[in-house]
């Protein structure tokens, strides 16, 4: 399918991240956008609110009809985690539709486009949307497709008038091996995505496969460590060819000195927390330094960084009371956010809400998410957030639970959250998870900014 002859745009789970930059893509593009996903979110009517329809019924009904015949400038794209007898799906099915996954369509918009693509089991999003607004910062145009809400922007697309693209590369169902990029930044490549790739091998070897499809001329940036192979490593240790040192807290921000093998950059501010942040900003700052960004707006872009809705975003930030929400669904990534918590609070008792994502994650790596967790001074622990799954015999939240080794551990649900939390009024507050739990977010900032 080309680009150009695309007049109407059909998503099904249309509420996806990835999904609704999309449906906002065609439909700055004047095309006719629609959707259907099974929950009603802020995002899914936000879109609605831009003017494109979603509707939250799985029925053929509901279908407009000026995409019930087989068109070559109708596009159907679906996200893998709809279900099989979803009857939108089968629908689109039986008439003879091509059905498109996310990844698919993003290999369509790449080609042709000077493709700047960050993949990672953890990071990808801060990654690429922190490459975004050095680009923009710098006067470099750009189109970005992001797998969060970016602070600074608002949004999760942005659409350039050149030709440079950048976009966060999903491991998931390998949905990355569809891009074919001049410049790639592989985060990490943590053991996820085990319901899919079986083990960590495989999802290696997905991952080489990726490192492959890289431009025989183009560029790939790899963190310091791991099995892969690339045009350079970077990190937090010296023996990186880019890395940052002298890391350290002063006024309640992280700052830090850049070097690589050419240059040098002393006392960078980062709008974010945490080291496996300045991490991802040394990736960064290697690909704007390739785009030929200045030192100057370099240095200004970290600084002015907001970082991306969920990603150790604060909801409050007072000298009594500090509430931090994130993202993080992967044992790797609470250690990551809970260390940064801790960093720059080391004297506040610290109180976690965390909600785990999906029955297979939570079985494959539980003795990591019990390791975490019991760190935490007060823990609130959700019923696990099944998204695309169907419940695992034995694996609930009460089989996490057993496996922390901490007396401080509330088996809870959401509502009961609040209520707790209402008594226990926490000075400072995580909550985590890539579930609903972000539904949370509002009543909590509404109970404690009126307490």
């Amino acid at each position: 399918m080309k680009l150009e002859d695309i007049q109407r745009v059909y998503l099904i789970g249309i509420g996806g991240i990835g999904m609704s930059g999309l449906a906002r893509y065609f439909h700055k593009r004047g095309c006719v956008v629609c959707g259907y996903d099974k929950t009603a979110t802020p995002l899914t009517l936000s879109l609605a609110d831009e003017g494109i329809p979603v509707r939250y019924e799985d029925l053929e009904e509901n279908i407009p009809m000026n995409f019930h015949e087989l068109s070559s400038s109708t596009l159907i794209i679906y996200t893998p985690a709809i279900p099989q007898d979803s009857v939108v799906l089968n629908f689109f099915k039986r008439k003879g539709f091509t059905l498109y996954k996310r990844s698919q369509v993003l290999g369509i918009l790449s080609a042709g486009m000077y493709t700047i693509a960050v993949a990672g089991t953890h990071g990808k999003t801060t990654t690429s949307t922190l490459i975004t607004h050095l680009l923009l910062n710098g006067g470099n145009d750009c189109s970005a497709f992001l797998g969060g809400i970016s602070s600074n922007y608002d949004t999760n697309i942005i659409i350039g008038k050149n030709n440079v693209m950048v976009v966060e590369a999903d491991e998931y169902d390998r949905s990355f091996l569809t891009l074919h990029p001049d410049v790639a930044v592989v985060t990490s490549m943590d053991a996820d995505h085990l319901d899919i790739y079986g083990d960590e091998s495989h999802l290696i070897d997905s991952f080489k496969l990726f490192a492959g499809q890289v431009k025989t001329d183009g560029k790939l940036f790899v963190r310091k460590g791991l099995p892969l192979a690339g045009t350079s490593t970077y990190g937090l240790t010296t023996q990186a060819d880019a890395y940052a040192q002298n890391i350290r807290v002063e006024a309640g921000e992280f700052k830090f000195d850049f070097k690589n093998q050419e240059l040098e950059m002393p006392n960078l501010v980062l709008g974010l927390a945490g080291q496996h942040n300045i991490e991802n900003a040394v990736a960064a700052i290697q690909v704007a330094l390739l785009m030929g960004i200045s030192i100057e707006d370099i240095r200004a872009g970290l600084a002015s960084f907001k970082g991306v809705k969920r990603r150790f975003e604060y909801i409050i930030k007072q000298p009594k009371r500090i509430y931090i929400d994130d993202y993080a669904h992967h044992p790797e990534e609470l250690r990551a956010c809970f260390k940064a918590v801790r960093t720059l609070y080391p004297d506040k008792k610290l109180t976690v809400v965390f909600q785990p994502h999906l029955f297979t994650r939570t079985r494959d790596f539980a003795d990591g998410f019990a390791e975490v967790l019991a760190t935490a001074d007060e823990l609130l622990l959700l019923d696990i957030y099944p998204a695309r799954e169907l419940p695992i015999p034995g694996v609930d939240s009460d089989f996490l639970a057993q496996k922390i080794n901490s007396d401080k551990v509330i088996r809870c649900s959401k509502e009961q959250a609040l209520q707790l939390l209402r008594s226990l009024n926490p000075e400072l507050l995580v909550t985590v998870g890539a579930g609903d739990i972000d539904t949370l977010v509002k009543p909590l900032h509404t109970l404690f900014t009126n307490a």
